[in-house]
């Protein structure tokens, strides 16, 4: 059932200030999402769905993860 003038959602972006994702999930994007040293975020949005995962390798890594805080 489609409503007239209504657009569809966009398959990313932010709703209720939580980024979503409805694209089809991919290995390369879900390994950026959670093992990604070049992203200085430790909350990243998921590869699929609605929400934050966690970036594991500052997890792995907590030191340089501190040091890239303090170099921001």
């Amino acid at each position: 059932m489609t409503h007239q003038g209504r657009q569809p959602p966009e398959p990313q972006g932010h709703f209720g200030g939580m980024p979503y994702d409805w694209r089809k999930p991919t290995e390369e994007r879900a390994a950026a999402r959670l093992w990604n040293p070049g992203d200085r975020r430790l909350f990243t949005p998921k590869s699929f769905g609605w929400g934050y995962t966690v970036n594991f390798y500052w997890l792995a890594h907590p030191l340089r993860y501190l040091r890239n805080l303090s170099s921001s």
